[in-house]
């Protein structure tokens, strides 16, 4: 399945979805599904538009909440009222 010919499909889905493509909200994204062609091509693209380790960073940090805040809130329903 993880075959890296498929990547060149993915001029067109930026020919249909431009504004969804764009490079750090993408890589935020693509963290979030662990979608490995996504973080490979997305990472690339951010670094190439200027993109820096900070900011990649705070893409991961980001998609770490998205993937991981819904534990912190689910969790209170283990919890007993004091």
């Amino acid at each position: 399945m993880y075959d890296m010919k498929n990547l060149a499909k993915l001029k067109i889905i930026e020919a249909n979805a431009p504004e969804g493509m764009k490079a750090l909200m993408a890589l935020a994204v693509a963290f979030t599904t662990q979608c490995p062609y996504c973080i490979e091509i997305h990472a690339k693209k951010a670094r190439d538009t200027g993109a820096s380790d900070p900011e990649i960073a705070e893409a991961v940090v980001v998609a770490a909440a998205l993937r991981a805040g819904g534990a912190i809130t689910h969790g209170t329903h283990a919890m007993k009222d004091a």
